[in-house]
């Protein structure tokens, strides 16, 4: 598959998107009502390719291609399957709060409007000050969480400045901040 294009209806989880966004588009109505923005385009992401039955079995025999079981799981591989999306990155180099609500707007939609289990959803960003990192990491749990780039560093950074110190402690604390390194490992899960 091409994942060039990062459309999330190209995702089993989402492929019913493109169908209502044709009918949005072909409908002014509905256009003025719904907008026309439906298919969110992540700024990374990562998918899971369906598994063939002959990789199931691999080890031992646990489907039979003849016995009329596991039909329905987006897990194995059948005509016209579709990967499934695992996680959507956002990636901001710095916070405003209004990057923070683009981010969160995008999250929701993608935890509402999903047929399927919800992909991690995660944001990366280099923003210096924990107190903006806060409006984007502190939350109801529409992101997984927030890494940073540089958390070591930022760290350092902040070690002077009680302020912007204890909400960074708040952050990692609450698990709500993690450094990128953690990302691999906890996408992992």
């Amino acid at each position: 598959m091409d994942f060039t294009s990062k459309t999330i209806s190209n995702f089993d989880q989402y492929e019913h998107l493109a169908d209502i966004e044709r009918i949005v588009r072909a409908n002014r109505e509905l256009a003025s009502i719904f907008g026309v923005d439906y298919i969110i385009k992540p700024d990374i992401i990562i998918a899971r390719v369906p598994v063939s039955d002959d990789e199931i079995n691999a080890e031992e025999t646990l489907l039979d291609p003849a016995q009329a079981i596991v039909k329905y799981s987006p897990l194995r591989k059948k005509e016209g399957s579709k990967p499934i999306l695992h996680a959507s990155i956002s990636c901001k180099w710095t916070m405003r709060s209004d990057r923070s609500q683009n981010i969160r707007t995008e999250a929701m939609n993608l935890i509402r409007n999903r047929k399927g289990h919800t992909p991690h959803i995660v944001a990366v960003t280099a923003e210096p000050l924990p107190t903006r990192i806060a409006s984007l990491a502190l939350g109801t749990g529409d992101l997984d969480c927030v890494y940073h780039i540089a958390l070591h560093e930022l760290e350092i950074a902040v070690a002077s400045n009680e302020d912007q110190q204890e909400m960074l402690r708040n952050l990692i604390d609450g698990k709500r901040l993690r450094d990128i390194i953690d990302l691999p490992f906890d996408l992992a899960i």
